[in-house]
């Protein structure tokens, strides 16, 4: 006997965008009045990012999550770790840094 899957295999269909095309797990989230799209990432880029929530780094294959403003560009994009985007009404995007801390 074939072993069981636990999940079926489903094809996602993209859902229509203001570009016309989106991204399967993206979503919208409202926050601080505002509308926020959301997009988990796997964190497969090799590209070192630095956390808003709590000013650490995400280091490259660790899975975060992707969030800009609705209405702004792709400039305005912040990686998070989930849990501090998760918990971002407690934890604020602005952390003060000593002087000779990195901005990265």
């Amino acid at each position: 006997m074939s072993p069981r899957r636990n999940r079926p295999h489903r094809a996602v269909a993209p859902e229509p965008g203001r570009d016309g095309e989106r991204h399967g797990l993206e979503r919208t989230e409202s926050w601080r009045g505002e509308e926020w799209v959301m997009r988990p990432v796997s964190g497969s880029a090799g590209k070192t990012y630095r956390c808003p929530g709590c000013d650490q780094e995400i280091p490259p294959g660790v899975g975060h999550v992707v969030a800009w403003p609705e209405h702004a560009g792709v400039d305005d994009r912040r990686h998070w770790h989930r849990a501090c985007w998760n918990a971002r009404d407690r934890r604020g995007a602005k952390v003060l840094r000593s002087r000779n801390a990195p901005r990265h």
